[in-house]
């Protein structure tokens, strides 16, 4: 799917951008974002422009073509990934580092004054736009909707969009109805005088009405868009993903705070556009839509008549319920099952010579695959073996497939969907002796895991405000990692999920971290050409007991709910504390109760014997 060589590619999309037939003037930049018509993160084959356009198959990126030049900006994950993939015609942009420029700053560098710079609008955010297009404007340029997509013009064989199978979720997973969910929504938006609700993001639609889909590989999520209004539901989508089950489920059965009846009505995925505009005209009240949502759906609606605000399923849908929590937990149970059969499998096959990166990946997935309600990966495994893992997103590959050995570190980085819950485990392992050094970088994450595990913080606390917490030993002695220390997690959702985060990077998009929220908590560190180390476990945020309740804000910890053995040959002793060694004996030894009973159930004594061994306490 990726170019094979750019050149030709790009000689064809300049001669595009200069063409009326599909531009109304002619453009001297052409944006093209990662993300699809509903800023996905991952993004279905049909939506791939950016990858088929550079090569680069990163999850994170823009792309830029000029008259004479092409740029890729993309951030710290994905530096040596991008390196290797993109061509010669490509300029590498490493975002977030200080010499690095800002597309604009860089778009208003190399233009000449009075440039025309355009983008599918579609596949920009609002809240993108609305700033690139200030920042080029105050150097005489601008940005223009062009809304025949270009790249999609050149893309020969490009894929057609998917159309899986819909999963019905009954309220044993979900919690509550789709009822319920929709008038709580119902009731935000009268607090607001909304007369509707603009639903863009996949996972909010499927959490919202309790489905789930395989539109994009990896998130259980289906194309489509709803309108909420004060007595109906609106669901654009292609008619045929619509079974009969699905369409009873989407019959009302309750009805919302007002005593009013909530009824899906569905419509083709295309007619949104043209029912939005109908809306702008026959109502007078305003239409609350998010700034994530696309500058198309945004630029629909006057503005005068927008309520421009945070999606309220976004932070709905991150504050997991009991039904949800429970069912998260036991997927961590069934993915630790899987995980330890893996481990053991390593131990047992490296020495022999046979074992390597692709299959220690088709492994590890065989094992999930195993246990029950296992509905597909949560994403592709990372699974790397000394200077490749060192490439933070590295997916291993036939052409570059390398052996796993026991004189090099192993990093193995996956998760699992369950209808139960979604998983994001990551693993670093040495199979022969670590070095000293090795030891050391391993032990100094694995404080900086622990110390981000066990804070204690006040409600209102934002993400940002802990994630040194996860650094501290790392800069302690001049070293750091060049990614985020956590993202929220779906139930049975999307592996990456908003508006919660660790980072250190402040986003005004932020929420405080909240009772029932689940995080990652990944820490790393990554020496290029020599290997790559980081520990990550699900985390469920939960009430903290504290001797004082400070003008009773109530305080909050975390509880780790992943239930993989950390693997103890990697730690040196005498780095930790007392308190640490503590914490890292009493997760294992609930990991030998919890896993160790499921293990016993499913007759797995091979690998309980194992498990017993590998959670033995650390002295």
């Amino acid at each position: 799917m990726p170019a094979k060589g750019s050149a030709s590619i790009l000689t064809k999309l300049r001669a595009l951008m200069k063409n009326n037939n599909f531009v109304s003037e002619p453009l001297q930049a052409y944006i093209i974002p990662t993300g699809d018509a509903h800023q996905s993160e991952y993004v279905a084959d049909c939506d791939q422009r950016r990858s088929f356009i550079t090569g680069f198959t990163g999850s994170a990126g823009t792309a830029v073509v000029t008259d004479t030049k092409a740029a890729l900006w993309t951030d710290g994950r994905y530096y040596l990934q991008a390196e290797k993939q993109l061509d010669s015609s490509w300029i590498l942009m490493k975002d977030g580092l200080p010499e690095t420029p800002t597309m604009a700053k860089w778009l208003n560098k190399v233009l000449p004054i009075g440039s025309q710079v355009g983008c599918d609008p579609t596949l920009m955010s609002v809240e993108t736009w609305k700033p690139l297009s200030k920042d080029l404007r105050s150097e005489g340029h601008c940005l223009v909707p062009v809304t025949s997509n270009l790249v999609d013009l050149v893309w020969e064989d490009r894929p057609s969009p998917p159309c899986c199978n819909l999963i019905i979720l009954p309220p044993q997973y979900t919690g509550k109805t789709w009822q319920e969910k929709v008038a709580t929504v119902q009731s935000k938006m009268a607090e607001k005088k909304a007369c509707a609700f603009i639903v863009t993001a996949l996972d909010e639609i499927a959490w919202l009405l309790n489905l789930r889909g395989a539109d994009i590989i990896y998130n259980p999520v289906f194309f489509a868009y709803v309108v909420v209004t004060s007595n109906a539901v609106h669901l654009f989508i292609e008619e045929k993903k619509l079974a009969s089950a699905v369409t009873r489920h989407l019959q009302s059965n309750g009805t919302n705070q007002k005593g009013e009846v909530s009824n899906v009505t569905t419509h083709g995925y295309q007619e949104i556009w043209d029912f939005v505009a109908s809306l702008v005209k026959s109502e007078e009240r305003k239409l609350w839509v998010s700034e994530k949502s696309s500058y198309a759906i945004v630029n629909l609606i006057p503005k005068e008549r927008r309520i421009m605000a945070p999606s309220p399923v976004a932070k709905l849908k991150c504050v997991k319920n009991s039904a949800e929590i429970e069912g998260m937990k036991l997927a961590q149970v069934k993915d630790a099952v899987a995980m330890c059969e893996f481990l053991l499998w390593l131990e047992k096959e490296v020495p022999k010579g046979t074992v390597t990166e692709v299959l220690a990946a088709a492994k590890a997935e065989e094992f999930r695959r195993a246990q029950s309600d296992f509905v597909s990966l949560s994403f592709d495994t990372i699974s790397s073996i000394g200077p490749n893992g060192a490439i933070i997103h590295y997916k291993p590959k036939s052409e570059s497939d390398c052996p796993v050995t026991t004189d090099q570190i192993y990093l193995c980085d996956s998760g699992a969907q369950y209808k139960h819950g979604t998983t994001d485990t990551t693993r670093t392992i040495h199979l022969g002796t670590p070095s000293k050094h090795e030891q050391e970088c391993f032990t100094r994450v694995l404080k900086g895991h622990i110390s981000l595990c066990t804070a204690v913080f006040p409600n209102g606390v934002k993400g940002h405000m802990l994630d040194t917490l996860a650094r501290t030993a790392l800069w302690d002695v001049g070293l750091d990692y060049p990614h985020g220390t956590g993202h929220g997690v779906g139930a049975f959702l999307n592996v990456h999920e908003g508006p919660c985060g660790i980072s250190s990077r402040v986003s005004l998009s932020d929420i405080a971290l909240e009772e029932g929220m689940i995080l990652s908590d990944e820490p790393g560190y990554y020496e290029d050409g020599n290997f790559g180390i980081r520990i990550e476990n699900c985390v469920l945020v939960v009430k903290a007991e504290t001797k004082h309740n400070f003008r009773n804000r109530g305080f909050l910890t975390f509880e780790p709910i992943t239930l993989v053995p950390i693997q103890t040959k990697m730690i040196d002793p005498s780095l930790l504390t007392e308190k640490e060694i503590s914490w890292l004996n009493n997760y294992h030894a609930n990991i030998r109760n919890i896993v160790g009973q499921e293990l016993q159930a499913q007759g797995k004594m091979d690998v309980f014997s194992w498990l017993l061994h590998s959670t033995e306490p650390l002295g």
